[in-house]
């Protein structure tokens, strides 16, 4: 049992579908971008946390201190995860979306030791200034090249597996 199949239609859906798949990879490019307002909040969180602990408050106050950071950098990311428009699958987060995470920590938390450890000779004040400001640069600097590196363009990706589901067929 065989359909006549007119190949001028056929071409014509399939460009319908894929212009459409265009569009949902766009939106979903831009969806998870999240713009740079969550970038700059929490490097502002991390700035406002190390000036705090430059003071040098007691045991219990840095708990605190600790606690409240914390607390709202889960807030911060609830709020934008609630945020996106579109729900993704959990496998686009691979090993690049990992490496990138723990190269950050990495990054930041050597910044953030290595200028303790310079600004030391400093009044407490001026060294935990000193040290927020450079490690929440360091953050801010580390994070735009990062992000794009470890997402990597979603329209590459399907157009990577549609070819080799065209030369598997």
């Amino acid at each position: 049992m065989s359909t006549p199949v007119d190949a001028e239609q056929a071409w014509t859906d399939l460009q319908r579908i894929r212009v459409t798949q265009e569009r949902v990879y766009d939106e979903v490019e831009r969806g998870a971008s999240g713009g740079p307002g969550s970038a700059y909040l929490t490097a502002a969180l991390m700035w406002l946390f190390l000036a705090g602990q430059g003071l040098e408050p007691p045991l219990w106050g840095s708990l605190l201190a600790l606690a409240g950071y914390l607390v709202l950098l889960g807030a911060l990311g609830v709020s934008e995860h609630r945020r996106s428009r579109m729900r993704l699958h959990h496998s686009r987060y691979d090993g690049r979306s990992l490496a990138m995470f723990l190269g950050g920590a990495t990054v930041t938390g050597a910044t953030v030791v290595l200028s303790g450890r310079l600004v030391e000779p400093l009044a407490p004040l001026t060294a935990g200034l000193i040290q927020a400001t450079v490690s929440a640069g360091v953050f801010l600097l580390f994070l735009g090249p990062a992000t794009r590196w470890s997402v990597g363009a979603l329209r590459t990706r399907g157009a990577r597996r549609a070819a080799r589901e065209e030369a598997a067929r």
